[in-house]
């Protein structure tokens, strides 16, 4: 199986930055893809930002020119960097793994907190 652990999440004034990682250990594919998802409070969960193993990455319209997905060369650490951070970035962020490309996501940290205010 894959466990993942994402870490990161803070406190900033809007205008900052903040870098989330995820650390991937268990069974490896060679296909997959790994996200980046956030819920506020009453709010639907919503998938902020996608990276397959291909390397291509796709972003919610709210975050496009602010967020970048990435990974690290060995592909075991996923990463957000997340710019211009705004009072409405504010949510639990959690990162999940679709191993195999089952098309769902059967894998998940266990969320990290951002707060913007």
């Amino acid at each position: 199986d894959v466990q993942l652990v994402g870490s990161g999440g803070n406190s900033v004034q809007p205008g900052g930055s903040l870098k989330l990682s995820c650390v991937r250990s268990g069974y490896t594919y060679a296909d997959y893809c790994m996200a980046w998802f956030r819920q506020a409070p009453g709010k639907e969960r919503e998938e902020v930002a996608l990276l397959d193993s291909d390397g291509l990455t796709t972003y919610t319209d709210s975050v496009k020119g602010r967020f970048t997905i990435s990974s690290d060369s060995a592909k075991t650490t996923l990463y957000l960097q997340m710019n211009s951070l705004k009072p409405e970035d504010t949510a639990m962020y959690y990162c999940a793994i679709d191993p195999g490309l089952r098309g769902y996501f059967p894998n998940w940290g266990q969320g990290t907190q951002v707060t913007v205010s």
